[in-house]
């Protein structure tokens, strides 16, 4: 009998405000849409967001599985969708920093989910906290969200560098957010690359570029996934490049699944 592994995808930003949670939520719709079973993880712990894109008000999040209240079950929300969803708390200092025992916690339950999803994608925090660390070490996929600002593009630097050297991380896949055009968007790769490339020795990998649109802002404000208000536009059809192509590529999925998860969390 075949053993599903879900396939991790991790998606980060050096900073904060480059679109990476719209984007998450709406790469999930795309893959469920593609007939995928989704689950969709707000990592960012302390502040919620994921549930606010949606439009939902979540009743338990993942201060209630922390605190034994409730199973990971418990708290997914099935949204009418497609994609399920474990929601984050939010105003909640403690978890921004969670302990060892949390995390074993949080991947022993995500274990039981295994044979539940095809995909399995984590919002994380911004920045290169612990946690963002943790999340990102442990994906088959690193996709990391990059503007044509240069504190962008140095905080996504930080972010690359940090989890290269200390936790031989290599495959980063790059997606260049609110952009004029291609050609301002293929720079700022270029940039982000070959100082990559320069100073760490590694390659990046282009993923795709994302145009600007104030109508993200507009999906925001009402609270609906941008793709199902505005399906036609130029950002949804480059949404649903970038996602072919990221299920195009092959990864090893038996270098990850939730025990590798585990083994990280345990620090063996």
């Amino acid at each position: 009998m075949k053993i599903n592994i879900p396939r991790i995808i991790a998606v980060s930003s050096g900073k904060g405000g480059v679109g990476k949670t719209n984007f998450v939520t709406n790469i999930a719709l795309i893959f469920s849409k593609m007939q995928k079973r989704v689950l969709l993880m707000d990592a960012d712990v302390g502040l919620s967001n994921i549930d606010i894109m949606f439009g939902i008000a979540p009743k338990f999040n993942i201060k209630h599985l922390l605190a034994g209240e409730k199973s990971i079950k418990d708290i997914i929300v099935k949204t009418s969708e497609g994609v399920d969803i474990i929601p984050a708390s939010s105003g909640i200092r403690e978890l921004t920093q969670l302990t060892v025992q949390q995390k074993m916690k949080i991947i022993q339950e995500l274990e039981s989910l295994d044979s539940d999803y095809d995909i399995f994608l984590i919002d994380t925090g911004a920045g290169i906290s612990d946690n963002v660390i943790f999340f990102c070490s442990a994906a088959h996929d690193n996709i990391i969200i990059v503007t044509p600002e240069p504190t962008s593009i140095a905080d996504a630097y930080a972010l690359i560098k940090l989890l290269y050297k200390e936790h031989g991380e290599r495959n980063f896949r790059i997606i260049v957010n609110n952009v004029k055009n291609l050609t301002e968007a293929r720079d700022t790769f270029r940039k982000l690359s070959m100082v990559a490339e320069r100073f760490l020795g590694i390659n990046l990998d282009w993923l795709g570029a994302l145009p600007g649109d104030e109508k993200i802002k507009e999906a925001i404000v009402s609270q609906k996934p941008y793709i199902n208000l505005y399906p036609s536009s130029e950002f949804s059809k480059k949404l649903y490049d970038i996602a072919k192509q990221i299920l195009k590529r092959e990864v090893n999925l038996l270098k990850g699944g939730m025990q590798f998860f585990l083994k990280k969390a345990s620090g063996s």
